[in-house]
Protein backbone atom coordinates (compact mmCIF):
# COMPACT_ATOMS: atom_id res chain seq x y z
CA UNK A 1 0.00 0.00 0.00
CA UNK A 2 1.42 3.39 -0.98
CA UNK A 3 2.00 6.32 1.35
CA UNK A 4 0.00 9.53 1.37
CA UNK A 5 0.33 11.50 -1.88
CA UNK A 6 3.26 13.94 -2.19
CA UNK A 7 3.92 16.47 -4.90
CA UNK A 8 7.47 17.54 -5.68
CA UNK A 9 8.67 15.95 -2.43
CA UNK A 10 6.15 17.83 -0.24
CA UNK A 11 2.95 16.59 1.37
CA UNK A 12 -0.25 17.80 -0.22
CA UNK A 13 -1.23 19.46 3.06
CA UNK A 14 1.74 21.89 2.78
CA UNK A 15 0.70 22.98 -0.70
CA UNK A 16 -2.87 23.38 0.52
CA UNK A 17 -1.69 25.65 3.34
CA UNK A 18 0.31 27.76 0.88
CA UNK A 19 -2.79 27.97 -1.32
CA UNK A 20 -4.82 29.40 1.57
CA UNK A 21 -1.91 31.72 2.42
CA UNK A 22 -2.16 33.17 -1.11
CA UNK A 23 -5.91 33.62 -0.70
CA UNK A 24 -5.28 35.49 2.57
CA UNK A 25 -2.77 37.79 0.81
CA UNK A 26 -5.24 38.50 -1.99
CA UNK A 27 -8.04 39.30 0.49
CA UNK A 28 -5.83 41.68 2.52
CA UNK A 29 -4.71 43.57 -0.60
CA UNK A 30 -8.31 43.82 -1.81
CA UNK A 31 -9.54 45.14 1.58
CA UNK A 32 -6.80 47.78 1.61
CA UNK A 33 -7.80 48.96 -1.89
CA UNK A 34 -11.48 49.14 -0.90
CA UNK A 35 -10.69 50.98 2.33
CA UNK A 36 -8.62 53.59 0.47
CA UNK A 37 -11.23 53.94 -2.27
CA UNK A 38 -14.23 54.48 0.02
CA UNK A 39 -12.66 55.86 3.19
CA UNK A 40 -9.50 57.73 2.10
CA UNK A 41 -9.46 60.09 5.12
CA UNK A 42 -10.98 58.08 7.99
CA UNK A 43 -9.20 54.74 7.40
CA UNK A 44 -5.77 56.17 8.27
CA UNK A 45 -4.20 54.18 5.42
CA UNK A 46 -1.82 56.25 3.32
CA UNK A 47 -2.11 59.16 5.72
CA UNK A 48 1.47 60.28 5.06
CA UNK A 49 1.78 59.42 1.35
CA UNK A 50 -1.49 58.26 -0.22
CA UNK A 51 -0.06 57.84 -3.72
CA UNK A 52 2.76 55.59 -2.49
CA UNK A 53 0.27 53.52 -0.50
CA UNK A 54 -2.11 53.10 -3.47
CA UNK A 55 0.56 52.16 -5.99
CA UNK A 56 2.28 49.81 -3.56
CA UNK A 57 -1.01 48.15 -2.60
CA UNK A 58 -2.02 47.82 -6.27
CA UNK A 59 1.30 46.14 -7.07
CA UNK A 60 0.83 43.90 -4.00
CA UNK A 61 -2.64 42.92 -5.23
CA UNK A 62 -1.35 42.07 -8.72
CA UNK A 63 1.48 39.98 -7.29
CA UNK A 64 -1.01 38.18 -5.01
CA UNK A 65 -3.06 37.29 -8.11
CA UNK A 66 0.10 36.12 -9.85
CA UNK A 67 1.14 33.89 -6.93
CA UNK A 68 -2.34 32.41 -6.71
CA UNK A 69 -2.45 31.62 -10.45
CA UNK A 70 1.15 30.39 -10.69
CA UNK A 71 0.99 28.09 -7.68
CA UNK A 72 0.18 24.97 -9.75
CA UNK A 73 3.00 25.67 -12.23
CA UNK A 74 5.73 26.18 -9.64
CA UNK A 75 5.25 22.98 -7.63
CA UNK A 76 8.88 21.95 -8.03
CA UNK A 77 10.29 25.07 -6.28
CA UNK A 78 8.50 25.39 -2.99
CA UNK A 79 11.24 27.11 -0.97
CA UNK A 80 12.00 29.63 -3.72
CA UNK A 81 8.32 30.39 -4.18
CA UNK A 82 7.77 30.87 -0.44
CA UNK A 83 10.90 33.05 -0.18
CA UNK A 84 9.71 35.25 -3.06
CA UNK A 85 6.26 35.62 -1.51
CA UNK A 86 7.75 36.56 1.88
CA UNK A 87 10.07 39.12 0.24
CA UNK A 88 7.07 40.69 -1.50
CA UNK A 89 5.07 40.70 1.78
CA UNK A 90 7.88 42.36 3.76
CA UNK A 91 8.63 44.96 1.11
CA UNK A 92 4.99 45.79 0.34
CA UNK A 93 3.86 45.97 3.98
CA UNK A 94 6.92 48.01 4.98
CA UNK A 95 6.28 50.54 2.19
CA UNK A 96 2.57 50.75 3.05
CA UNK A 97 3.49 51.10 6.72
CA UNK A 98 5.86 53.99 5.83
CA UNK A 99 3.13 55.64 3.71
CA UNK A 100 0.67 55.32 6.62
CA UNK A 101 2.80 56.88 9.35
CA UNK A 102 5.11 54.09 10.48
CA UNK A 103 4.69 51.35 13.04
CA UNK A 104 2.00 53.35 14.85
CA UNK A 105 -0.37 52.63 11.93
CA UNK A 106 -0.68 49.00 13.07
CA UNK A 107 0.32 47.52 9.71
CA UNK A 108 3.37 45.91 11.30
CA UNK A 109 0.97 43.32 12.73
CA UNK A 110 0.50 42.06 9.15
CA UNK A 111 4.18 41.08 9.15
CA UNK A 112 3.59 38.94 12.23
CA UNK A 113 0.82 37.10 10.38
CA UNK A 114 3.07 36.55 7.33
CA UNK A 115 5.94 35.29 9.51
CA UNK A 116 3.61 32.91 11.36
CA UNK A 117 2.29 31.54 8.07
CA UNK A 118 5.80 31.10 6.67
CA UNK A 119 6.92 29.33 9.83
CA UNK A 120 4.00 26.88 9.60
CA UNK A 121 4.48 25.93 5.95
CA UNK A 122 8.26 26.41 5.59
CA UNK A 123 11.17 24.19 6.59
CA UNK A 124 14.41 24.50 8.54
CA UNK A 125 15.90 27.86 9.48
CA UNK A 126 14.25 29.85 6.70
CA UNK A 127 11.65 31.06 9.22
CA UNK A 128 14.43 32.85 11.15
CA UNK A 129 15.75 34.25 7.90
CA UNK A 130 12.32 35.72 7.09
CA UNK A 131 12.16 37.20 10.62
CA UNK A 132 15.58 38.79 10.09
CA UNK A 133 14.41 40.27 6.77
CA UNK A 134 11.32 41.74 8.43
CA UNK A 135 13.42 43.11 11.31
CA UNK A 136 15.87 44.75 8.91
CA UNK A 137 13.04 46.27 6.84
CA UNK A 138 11.23 47.70 9.89
CA UNK A 139 14.46 49.12 11.37
CA UNK A 140 15.40 50.72 8.05
CA UNK A 141 11.89 52.21 7.77
CA UNK A 142 12.17 53.66 11.28
CA UNK A 143 15.67 55.01 10.64
CA UNK A 144 14.57 56.65 7.41
CA UNK A 145 11.63 58.21 9.24
CA UNK A 146 13.95 59.64 11.91
CA UNK A 147 16.29 61.07 9.28
CA UNK A 148 13.52 62.43 7.06
CA UNK A 149 10.95 63.75 9.53
CA UNK A 150 12.94 63.97 12.74
CA UNK A 151 10.80 61.36 14.51
CA UNK A 152 11.39 60.64 18.17
CA UNK A 153 14.29 58.26 18.83
CA UNK A 154 12.15 56.57 21.51
CA UNK A 155 10.18 55.00 18.70
CA UNK A 156 13.14 52.66 18.18
CA UNK A 157 12.22 50.96 21.50
CA UNK A 158 8.75 50.15 20.19
CA UNK A 159 10.27 48.97 16.90
CA UNK A 160 12.80 46.81 18.74
CA UNK A 161 10.03 45.16 20.78
CA UNK A 162 8.18 44.53 17.52
CA UNK A 163 11.30 42.95 16.01
CA UNK A 164 11.62 40.69 19.05
CA UNK A 165 8.01 39.65 18.35
CA UNK A 166 9.05 38.80 14.79
CA UNK A 167 11.64 36.28 15.98
CA UNK A 168 9.38 34.92 18.73
CA UNK A 169 6.57 34.41 16.23
CA UNK A 170 8.89 32.73 13.72
CA UNK A 171 10.39 30.38 16.31
CA UNK A 172 7.02 29.49 17.86
CA UNK A 173 5.45 28.88 14.46
CA UNK A 174 8.37 26.69 13.45
CA UNK A 175 8.15 24.57 16.62
CA UNK A 176 4.42 24.19 16.14
CA UNK A 177 4.99 23.25 12.50
CA UNK A 178 7.47 20.55 13.45
CA UNK A 179 5.00 19.11 15.92
CA UNK A 180 2.18 19.28 13.39
CA UNK A 181 4.33 17.59 10.72
CA UNK A 182 5.36 14.84 13.15
CA UNK A 183 1.73 14.24 14.13
CA UNK A 184 0.69 14.28 10.48
CA UNK A 185 3.35 11.71 9.57
CA UNK A 186 2.32 9.57 12.52
CA UNK A 187 -1.35 9.82 11.54
CA UNK A 188 -0.49 9.00 7.93
CA UNK A 189 1.57 5.96 8.94
CA UNK A 190 -1.14 4.77 11.29
CA UNK A 191 -3.65 5.26 8.48
CA UNK A 192 -1.50 3.09 6.21
CA UNK A 193 -1.15 0.42 8.92
CA UNK A 194 -4.88 0.53 9.59
CA UNK A 195 -5.67 0.23 5.89
CA UNK A 196 -3.30 -2.72 5.57
CA UNK A 197 -4.80 -4.36 8.64
CA UNK A 198 -8.31 -3.83 7.29
CA UNK A 199 -7.26 -5.29 3.95
CA UNK A 200 -5.79 -8.37 5.64
CA UNK A 201 -8.84 -8.75 7.87
CA UNK A 202 -11.21 -8.46 4.92
CA UNK A 203 -9.20 -11.05 2.99
CA UNK A 204 -9.19 -13.46 5.96
CA UNK A 205 -12.93 -13.03 6.56
CA UNK A 206 -13.68 -13.40 2.85
CA UNK A 207 -11.68 -16.62 2.49
CA UNK A 208 -12.50 -18.28 5.81
CA UNK A 209 -14.59 -21.45 5.77
CA UNK A 210 -17.07 -20.10 8.34
CA UNK A 211 -19.71 -17.50 7.60
CA UNK A 212 -19.59 -14.10 9.33
CA UNK A 213 -22.32 -11.45 9.63
CA UNK A 214 -22.45 -8.01 11.25
CA UNK A 215 -26.02 -7.19 12.29
CA UNK A 216 -27.28 -3.93 13.80
CA UNK A 217 -30.08 -3.46 16.33
CA UNK A 218 -32.71 -3.21 13.56
CA UNK A 219 -31.72 -6.63 12.17
CA UNK A 220 -30.06 -5.14 9.12
CA UNK A 221 -27.05 -7.11 7.93
CA UNK A 222 -24.36 -4.49 7.48
CA UNK A 223 -21.64 -6.88 6.30
CA UNK A 224 -21.31 -10.54 5.42
CA UNK A 225 -18.74 -12.73 3.69
CA UNK A 226 -19.32 -14.99 0.67
CA UNK A 227 -19.26 -18.12 2.83
CA UNK A 228 -22.38 -16.91 4.67
CA UNK A 229 -24.25 -16.82 1.37
CA UNK A 230 -22.88 -20.24 0.42
CA UNK A 231 -23.97 -21.82 3.71
CA UNK A 232 -27.52 -20.50 3.27
CA UNK A 233 -27.49 -21.29 -0.46
CA UNK A 234 -28.59 -17.85 -1.63
CA UNK A 235 -27.48 -14.58 -3.13
CA UNK A 236 -28.28 -11.83 -0.63
CA UNK A 237 -29.67 -8.46 -1.84
CA UNK A 238 -27.66 -5.28 -1.41
CA UNK A 239 -29.59 -4.08 1.67
CA UNK A 240 -30.34 -7.38 3.38
CA UNK A 241 -31.88 -8.13 6.72
CA UNK A 242 -31.63 -11.34 8.73
CA UNK A 243 -35.02 -12.58 7.57
CA UNK A 244 -33.80 -12.53 3.95
CA UNK A 245 -31.17 -15.09 4.96
CA UNK A 246 -33.33 -17.18 7.30
CA UNK A 247 -36.40 -16.49 9.39
CA UNK A 248 -35.19 -19.00 11.98
CA UNK A 249 -31.87 -17.15 12.19
CA UNK A 250 -33.71 -13.87 12.81
CA UNK A 251 -35.66 -15.50 15.65
CA UNK A 252 -32.48 -16.81 17.28
CA UNK A 253 -30.93 -13.34 16.92
CA UNK A 254 -33.90 -11.75 18.73
CA UNK A 255 -33.65 -14.34 21.50
CA UNK A 256 -29.96 -13.53 22.02
CA UNK A 257 -30.51 -9.77 21.83
CA UNK A 258 -33.31 -9.94 24.42
CA UNK A 259 -31.23 -12.13 26.73
CA UNK A 260 -33.50 -15.15 26.38
CA UNK A 261 -30.78 -17.39 24.96
CA UNK A 262 -27.03 -17.78 25.35
CA UNK A 263 -24.55 -17.30 22.47
CA UNK A 264 -26.24 -19.33 19.72
CA UNK A 265 -27.07 -22.94 18.97
CA UNK A 266 -27.87 -25.22 16.06
CA UNK A 267 -29.91 -24.02 13.08
CA UNK A 268 -31.53 -26.61 10.83
CA UNK A 269 -31.90 -25.53 7.19
CA UNK A 270 -34.93 -26.44 5.06
CA UNK A 271 -32.74 -28.76 2.98
CA UNK A 272 -31.71 -30.74 6.07
CA UNK A 273 -28.30 -29.13 6.66
CA UNK A 274 -27.15 -28.10 10.13
CA UNK A 275 -25.44 -24.81 11.00
CA UNK A 276 -23.79 -23.97 14.32
CA UNK A 277 -24.37 -20.33 15.36
CA UNK A 278 -22.41 -18.12 17.75
CA UNK A 279 -23.47 -14.57 18.65
CA UNK A 280 -20.94 -12.03 19.98
CA UNK A 281 -21.44 -8.37 20.91
CA UNK A 282 -19.26 -6.17 18.70
CA UNK A 283 -18.75 -3.40 21.27
CA UNK A 284 -20.44 -0.13 22.13
CA UNK A 285 -21.89 0.26 18.63
CA UNK A 286 -24.67 -2.19 19.47
CA UNK A 287 -23.83 -4.42 16.50
CA UNK A 288 -23.72 -8.18 16.92
CA UNK A 289 -21.33 -10.57 15.18
CA UNK A 290 -22.79 -13.88 14.04
CA UNK A 291 -20.35 -16.72 13.33
CA UNK A 292 -21.82 -19.52 11.23
CA UNK A 293 -20.19 -22.95 11.02
CA UNK A 294 -21.19 -25.89 8.87
CA UNK A 295 -22.01 -28.46 11.54
CA UNK A 296 -22.25 -31.19 8.91
CA UNK A 297 -18.70 -30.47 7.75
CA UNK A 298 -17.45 -30.52 11.34
CA UNK A 299 -19.13 -33.84 11.98
CA UNK A 300 -17.78 -35.23 8.75
CA UNK A 301 -14.24 -34.20 9.68
CA UNK A 302 -14.64 -35.76 13.10
CA UNK A 303 -15.99 -38.91 11.48
CA UNK A 304 -13.04 -39.03 9.10
CA UNK A 305 -10.63 -38.68 11.98
CA UNK A 306 -12.41 -41.47 13.83
CA UNK A 307 -12.35 -43.67 10.73
CA UNK A 308 -8.65 -42.96 10.19
CA UNK A 309 -7.87 -43.85 13.80
CA UNK A 310 -10.09 -46.91 13.56
CA UNK A 311 -8.37 -47.93 10.33
CA UNK A 312 -4.94 -47.73 11.95
CA UNK A 313 -6.20 -49.69 14.94
CA UNK A 314 -7.82 -52.31 12.71
CA UNK A 315 -4.67 -52.71 10.64
CA UNK A 316 -2.62 -53.17 13.81
CA UNK A 317 -5.06 -55.75 15.17
CA UNK A 318 -5.17 -57.57 11.82
CA UNK A 319 -1.40 -57.76 11.76
CA UNK A 320 -1.34 -59.22 15.26
CA UNK A 321 -4.12 -61.73 14.44
CA UNK A 322 -2.40 -63.07 11.34
CA UNK A 323 0.29 -65.14 13.12
CA UNK A 324 -2.01 -67.06 15.53
CA UNK A 325 -4.50 -67.46 12.68
CA UNK A 326 -1.85 -69.11 10.54
CA UNK A 327 -1.07 -71.46 13.41
CA UNK A 328 -4.77 -72.38 13.74
CA UNK A 329 -5.03 -73.05 9.99
CA UNK A 330 -1.90 -75.20 10.05
CA UNK A 331 -3.20 -77.19 13.04
CA UNK A 332 -6.55 -77.73 11.29
CA UNK A 333 -4.73 -79.07 8.23
CA UNK A 334 -2.78 -81.51 10.39
CA UNK A 335 -5.97 -82.70 12.10
CA UNK A 336 -7.62 -83.31 8.75
CA UNK A 337 -4.70 -85.47 7.56
CA UNK A 338 -5.03 -87.80 10.58
CA UNK A 339 -7.48 -90.68 10.48
CA UNK A 340 -10.44 -89.41 12.43
CA UNK A 341 -14.13 -90.14 12.56
CA UNK A 342 -16.51 -88.35 10.21
CA UNK A 343 -17.63 -86.00 12.99
CA UNK A 344 -14.09 -84.99 13.78
CA UNK A 345 -13.32 -84.49 10.07
CA UNK A 346 -16.38 -82.26 9.76
CA UNK A 347 -15.28 -80.17 12.75
CA UNK A 348 -11.79 -79.91 11.30
CA UNK A 349 -13.24 -78.71 7.98
CA UNK A 350 -15.32 -76.05 9.77
CA UNK A 351 -12.23 -74.81 11.58
CA UNK A 352 -10.26 -74.67 8.35
CA UNK A 353 -13.02 -72.86 6.39
CA UNK A 354 -13.49 -70.18 9.04
CA UNK A 355 -9.74 -69.75 9.44
CA UNK A 356 -9.43 -69.15 5.70
CA UNK A 357 -12.31 -66.65 5.86
CA UNK A 358 -10.54 -64.77 8.65
CA UNK A 359 -7.33 -64.92 6.63
CA UNK A 360 -9.07 -63.24 3.67
CA UNK A 361 -10.50 -60.59 5.97
CA UNK A 362 -7.08 -59.86 7.47
CA UNK A 363 -5.51 -59.74 4.00
CA UNK A 364 -8.16 -57.26 2.82
CA UNK A 365 -7.69 -55.01 5.84
CA UNK A 366 -3.91 -54.96 5.35
CA UNK A 367 -4.39 -54.23 1.67
CA UNK A 368 -6.62 -51.28 2.58
CA UNK A 369 -3.89 -49.91 4.82
CA UNK A 370 -1.55 -49.74 1.83
CA UNK A 371 -3.94 -47.68 -0.35
CA UNK A 372 -1.72 -44.58 -0.19
CA UNK A 373 1.34 -46.44 -1.50
CA UNK A 374 0.66 -45.70 -5.17
CA UNK A 375 3.14 -46.38 -8.00
CA UNK A 376 1.24 -45.10 -11.02
CA UNK A 377 2.23 -46.35 -14.46
CA UNK A 378 0.76 -46.44 -17.95
CA UNK A 379 -0.93 -49.84 -18.39
CA UNK A 380 -1.95 -51.13 -21.88
CA UNK A 381 -5.32 -52.57 -20.88
CA UNK A 382 -5.83 -55.19 -23.58
CA UNK A 383 -2.64 -57.12 -22.88
CA UNK A 384 -2.99 -56.64 -19.12
CA UNK A 385 -6.57 -57.94 -19.09
CA UNK A 386 -5.79 -61.00 -21.22
CA UNK A 387 -2.99 -62.05 -18.88
CA UNK A 388 -5.09 -61.24 -15.83
CA UNK A 389 -8.04 -63.38 -17.02
CA UNK A 390 -5.73 -66.32 -17.69
CA UNK A 391 -4.25 -66.02 -14.20
CA UNK A 392 -7.69 -65.65 -12.55
CA UNK A 393 -9.14 -68.69 -14.35
CA UNK A 394 -6.10 -70.78 -13.41
CA UNK A 395 -6.01 -69.70 -9.75
CA UNK A 396 -9.74 -69.91 -9.04
CA UNK A 397 -10.29 -72.88 -11.38
CA UNK A 398 -12.79 -70.96 -13.54
CA UNK A 399 -13.71 -71.77 -17.12
CA UNK A 400 -11.88 -69.16 -19.18
CA UNK A 401 -14.72 -68.98 -21.70
CA UNK A 402 -17.01 -67.41 -19.08
CA UNK A 403 -15.18 -64.10 -19.56
CA UNK A 404 -15.49 -62.11 -22.78
CA UNK A 405 -13.14 -59.20 -23.47
CA UNK A 406 -13.69 -56.25 -25.82
CA UNK A 407 -10.90 -53.69 -25.54
CA UNK A 408 -9.27 -51.17 -27.83
CA UNK A 409 -5.68 -52.15 -28.47
CA UNK A 410 -4.58 -48.51 -27.98
CA UNK A 411 -6.36 -47.91 -24.65
CA UNK A 412 -3.93 -47.22 -21.80
CA UNK A 413 -4.83 -46.44 -18.18
CA UNK A 414 -2.80 -44.56 -15.55
CA UNK A 415 -3.00 -46.84 -12.52
CA UNK A 416 -0.97 -48.75 -9.98
CA UNK A 417 -0.59 -52.25 -11.42
CA UNK A 418 -0.98 -54.01 -8.07
CA UNK A 419 -4.04 -51.91 -7.17
CA UNK A 420 -5.69 -52.56 -10.53
CA UNK A 421 -5.06 -56.28 -10.07
CA UNK A 422 -6.76 -56.18 -6.64
CA UNK A 423 -9.75 -54.15 -7.93
CA UNK A 424 -10.38 -56.44 -10.92
CA UNK A 425 -9.96 -59.55 -8.77
CA UNK A 426 -12.77 -58.35 -6.48
CA UNK A 427 -15.06 -57.30 -9.34
CA UNK A 428 -14.60 -60.44 -11.46
CA UNK A 429 -14.87 -62.93 -8.59
CA UNK A 430 -18.15 -61.26 -7.60
CA UNK A 431 -19.36 -61.35 -11.21
CA UNK A 432 -18.43 -65.03 -11.49
CA UNK A 433 -20.24 -65.82 -8.26
CA UNK A 434 -23.57 -64.34 -9.47
CA UNK A 435 -23.46 -65.01 -13.22
CA UNK A 436 -25.12 -67.95 -15.03
CA UNK A 437 -21.80 -69.66 -15.76
CA UNK A 438 -22.41 -69.76 -19.49
CA UNK A 439 -19.69 -68.74 -22.00
CA UNK A 440 -19.50 -64.95 -22.22
CA UNK A 441 -21.70 -64.41 -19.14
CA UNK A 442 -19.14 -61.98 -17.66
CA UNK A 443 -18.32 -59.12 -20.04
CA UNK A 444 -15.29 -56.81 -19.81
CA UNK A 445 -15.35 -53.76 -22.10
CA UNK A 446 -12.80 -50.97 -22.40
CA UNK A 447 -13.73 -47.63 -23.96
CA UNK A 448 -11.49 -44.62 -24.45
CA UNK A 449 -12.98 -41.11 -24.14
CA UNK A 450 -10.65 -38.71 -26.05
CA UNK A 451 -12.87 -35.70 -25.33
CA UNK A 452 -12.38 -36.07 -21.57
CA UNK A 453 -8.96 -37.82 -21.73
CA UNK A 454 -10.38 -40.72 -19.74
CA UNK A 455 -10.69 -44.50 -20.04
CA UNK A 456 -13.76 -46.50 -19.00
CA UNK A 457 -13.42 -50.13 -17.90
CA UNK A 458 -16.84 -51.86 -17.64
CA UNK A 459 -17.51 -55.17 -15.87
CA UNK A 460 -21.00 -56.70 -16.10
CA UNK A 461 -22.64 -60.11 -15.78
CA UNK A 462 -25.93 -61.78 -16.68
CA UNK A 463 -26.99 -62.56 -13.11
CA UNK A 464 -29.93 -61.25 -11.10
CA UNK A 465 -28.31 -57.86 -10.51
CA UNK A 466 -28.50 -55.61 -7.45
CA UNK A 467 -31.76 -54.45 -5.93
CA UNK A 468 -32.35 -50.69 -5.80
CA UNK A 469 -32.63 -50.56 -2.01
CA UNK A 470 -29.23 -52.26 -1.67
CA UNK A 471 -27.43 -50.12 -4.27
CA UNK A 472 -26.62 -47.39 -1.72
CA UNK A 473 -24.97 -49.92 0.65
CA UNK A 474 -22.82 -52.01 -1.68
CA UNK A 475 -19.72 -49.84 -1.17
CA UNK A 476 -20.09 -49.72 2.60
CA UNK A 477 -17.60 -51.81 4.60
CA UNK A 478 -18.79 -55.23 5.83
CA UNK A 479 -21.93 -55.20 3.69
CA UNK A 480 -22.32 -58.51 1.86
CA UNK A 481 -25.03 -60.86 0.58
CA UNK A 482 -22.72 -63.87 0.48
CA UNK A 483 -22.46 -66.11 3.52
CA UNK A 484 -18.69 -66.52 3.17
CA UNK A 485 -17.93 -62.97 2.05
CA UNK A 486 -16.08 -60.41 4.15
CA UNK A 487 -18.02 -57.37 2.92
CA UNK A 488 -14.80 -55.45 2.21
CA UNK A 489 -14.23 -56.27 -1.47
CA UNK A 490 -16.15 -53.40 -3.12
CA UNK A 491 -15.21 -50.98 -0.35
CA UNK A 492 -11.50 -51.68 -0.85
CA UNK A 493 -11.91 -51.57 -4.63
CA UNK A 494 -13.39 -48.06 -4.49
CA UNK A 495 -10.71 -46.86 -2.04
CA UNK A 496 -7.94 -48.13 -4.31
CA UNK A 497 -9.55 -46.43 -7.31
CA UNK A 498 -9.72 -43.12 -5.46
CA UNK A 499 -6.07 -43.48 -4.49
CA UNK A 500 -5.29 -43.62 -8.24
CA UNK A 501 -7.54 -40.61 -9.09
CA UNK A 502 -10.12 -42.96 -10.60
CA UNK A 503 -13.77 -43.59 -9.78
CA UNK A 504 -15.63 -46.87 -9.29
CA UNK A 505 -19.41 -46.80 -9.55
CA UNK A 506 -22.39 -49.10 -9.94
CA UNK A 507 -23.86 -48.29 -13.37
CA UNK A 508 -27.10 -50.21 -12.94
CA UNK A 509 -28.22 -53.67 -14.04
CA UNK A 510 -27.69 -54.89 -17.60
CA UNK A 511 -29.35 -57.30 -16.67
CA UNK A 512 -26.82 -58.27 -14.01
CA UNK A 513 -24.67 -55.92 -11.98
CA UNK A 514 -22.73 -53.41 -14.08
CA UNK A 515 -19.67 -51.71 -12.53
CA UNK A 516 -17.62 -49.00 -14.24
CA UNK A 517 -14.10 -47.76 -13.52
CA UNK A 518 -13.31 -44.30 -14.92
CA UNK A 519 -9.65 -43.29 -14.85
CA UNK A 520 -7.08 -41.09 -16.57
CA UNK A 521 -5.76 -42.06 -19.98
CA UNK A 522 -2.30 -41.66 -21.45
CA UNK A 523 -3.62 -38.67 -23.42
CA UNK A 524 -4.21 -36.89 -20.10
CA UNK A 525 -0.58 -37.45 -19.10
CA UNK A 526 0.74 -36.22 -22.44
CA UNK A 527 -1.43 -33.10 -22.24
CA UNK A 528 -0.16 -32.33 -18.72
CA UNK A 529 3.46 -32.72 -19.86
CA UNK A 530 2.84 -30.32 -22.76
CA UNK A 531 1.37 -27.74 -20.40
CA UNK A 532 4.38 -28.14 -18.11
CA UNK A 533 6.77 -27.56 -21.04
CA UNK A 534 4.90 -24.41 -22.07
CA UNK A 535 4.98 -23.11 -18.51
Amino acid sequence: MSAAPHKAGRPVSVWTSLHYFNIYRLIVASLFLLAVAFYPRTSGLGSQNLALFVWTNLAYWLLAVFFYAALKRLRGRFDRLLGLEMAVDILAITLMMYASGGSKSGLAIMLLVSLAGAGLVGQGRLALFYAAMATLAVLLEQAWRVLETGADLADFVQTGILCMGFFATAITARLLARRIIANEDLARQRGIDLANQLSVSERVIRDMQDGVMVVDARERVRQWNPQAEALFGMRAPEHADLASFSQALAEKYRAFRDGRKEEGGILRLPGGGLLRLRFVHAGESGDILIYIEDAGRIRQQAQQMKLAALGRLTASIAHEIRNPLSAISHAAELLREEKRSDGQARLSRIINDNAQRLERLVRNVLELGRRDQVATETIPLRGFLENFLDELALHEEYDRSIFSLAADAQAQLLFDRGHLNQVLWNLLTNARRYCSGQPGSVRIEVRERPATRQVELNVSDDGAGIEEEESAKIFEPFFTRHSKGTGLGLYIARELCEANDAFLEWAGNAPGAHFRITGRSRQWLENRNEEGDRA
